[in-house]
């Protein structure tokens, strides 16, 4: 149903203990009362997610924080001041109202407040901080269309909002300001670059051989059903391969379907079309689906990143 005219229904639905897909400005999110562990539970089984994996709540407003959480570090509060509403998530210690199932059991939360008004009037309306992860079967291509949803999650899903294609197309960065320097536990779709104009250095720590301490940093994770591999492309390829270019499609080789990003050398552009064209080059038929990567700079690092792990799952 369409995002502003269904938000009525849809927060009753979460109040209900009900499943809801909506867009945020990233990604479609999955979304669970967060104060409701049976609730939450229902997002790990529509999606097939391990219980290890933590999720993000979102809020609808950054006043809403100091109230869940209580005392709010100085740095992230200084983080929310810049930046949200936002596609930033942060970690703050987790509140003994969150369930531990929302946060895998972790003595910490992920928390944000999307960029995104039907989003935001949505979690308003149901009175709740909601728990939502990508609306997607786990470790697969992010959603960033309703029809993407449909697609992957069909009747596990209570009611699916429609606003249209994303803005940003990626997910949202997770930063740990608790510390003496910001950590940034997963690259997204506000710059790294941003975050040191905003509050100076920060460390890059992606990923760890255990639990993980924020969702989204698996080694393997972002993957079309069809094999992805990064590189150039080179006249041995095409026949039945796809290719995802970053400014221009491949000059050689006979590809089956091409998809280029932004003919504008744009990364903001980009990172908005990267799932919708990785959906779309994974319904082709093709075998395998060759990735250009692109600058390693602002939004092109997240785009990078996904598209390695999306490749990673098919070593």
């Amino acid at each position: 149903m369409p995002a502003e005219s269904g938000i009525a229904e849809a927060a009753a639905v979460l109040r209900s203990g009900g499943l809801v897909a909506f867009p945020t400005e990233t990604v479609y999110g999955l979304g669970a009362n967060a104060l409701d562990a049976r609730a939450a539970a229902r997002i790990f089984e529509a999606k097939a997610r391990p219980s290890f994996d933590p999720l993000i709540s979102h809020l609808a407003d950054a006043a809403d924080l100091p109230g869940l959480v209580g005392a709010v570090p100085p740095a992230v509060a200084a983080l929310v001041e810049r930046f949200w509403p936002g596609p930033l998530t942060l970690i703050v210690d987790r509140p003994a109202v969150i369930p531990p199932i929302v946060t895998s059991g972790l003595d910490t939360m992920a928390v944000r407040v999307p960029d995104e008004p039907s989003a935001r009037a949505l979690i308003a309306a149901a009175g709740v901080p909601v728990a939502a992860p990508s609306a997607n079967r786990f470790g697969q291509l992010s959603p960033t269309r309703a029809e993407h949803v449909v697609a992957g999650l069909g009747g596990a899903v209570d009611v699916v909002l429609d606003g249209g294609p994303t803005r940003c197309g990626i997910e949202s960065t997770i930063v740990d300001a608790r510390g003496d320097r910001p950590v940034v536990l997963r690259l997204g779709a506000l710059p790294v670059e941003a975050l040191v104009e905003a509050v100076g250095p920060v460390e890059i720590r992606q990923g760890s051989s255990g639990q993980p301490v924020a969702p989204g940093t698996l080694a393997a994770h972002y993957a079309p059903r069809t094999p992805l591999r990064l590189g150039a492309a080179a006249e041995e390829d095409g026949g039945r391969r796809g290719f995802l270019a970053f400014r221009e499609p491949p000059a050689g080789g006979d590809w089956a379907a091409v998809e280029v990003l932004s003919p504008e050398g744009d990364l903001t552009a980009a990172a908005a079309r990267l799932f919708d064209a990785l959906h779309r080059l994974d319904a082709t038929g093709v075998t395998e689906i060759v990735a250009e990567p692109v600058p390693e700079v602002g939004v092109g690092r997240a785009i990078n990143d996904r598209l390695r792990r999306a490749a990673a799952t098919w070593r």
